[in-house]
């Protein structure tokens, strides 16, 4: 009988230890997505922060053009609005905002003393900057949920997962004007 309850305790303590690994797998993985998002946001934020000193720099030259100025303004406004935790606003305001940027910056084919423009050059630099850094931090959170939602969806991780709380996390998708070959030269 003592031999029996030994074997039945040690059989309980490791279950229990079995299952303290996946839930702190777990929170590992959920803390990554949260520190991967956060980043995409910084990134984000840096990229918000240098549009208007752009529009402001092509409205000396291109006053005329209005309308994309007011385009680039209302996509950075939609998109700095958007909530910070809901992804899929997130998406669609960065979608809009890259795209008034493609049309900003096409723009600057019309007038050669813009592209010649020191400020707009270091404004333009910027932003290729900022670009490459967003694309970066897009694949780090994207291969971070890729981590989580596997853990969640596989054995024997999945049969704890639903009773710890947690599910499966959305990828960052580009918007499907951004999957097509745009092709702008500086």
């Amino acid at each position: 009988m003592d031999t029996a309850l030994f074997v039945v305790g040690g059989i309980f303590f490791a279950l229990l230890f079995v299952a303290a690994g996946i839930y702190n797998g777990f929170v590992r993985l959920r803390n990554q997505v949260g520190e991967a998002f956060s980043t995409m946001d910084v990134y984000l934020k840096r990229r918000y922060d240098v549009i208007p000193n752009l529009v402001e720099t092509v409205k000396g030259y291109a006053a005329h053009e209005r309308e994309t100025l007011e385009r680039v303004v209302q996509a950075r406004n939609m998109a700095v609005s958007a909530g910070a935790g809901n992804l899929e606003e997130r998406s669609k305001g960065d979608t809009m905002l890259t795209g008034a940027l493609k049309s900003l910056f096409a723009l600057s084919e019309n007038y050669p003393s813009l592209k010649a423009d020191g400020a707009f050059i270091n404004l333009q630099n910027q932003i290729a900057e900022v670009e490459k850094d967003i694309l970066q931090s897009r694949k780090y959170y994207n291969a971070v949920v890729r981590a989580m939602n596997t853990r969640v969806e596989t054995f024997p991780a999945n049969m704890l997962a639903k009773a710890m709380g947690f599910r499966r996390v959305s990828f960052f998708m580009a918007d499907e004007g951004e999957r097509e070959n745009v092709s702008i030269s500086f």
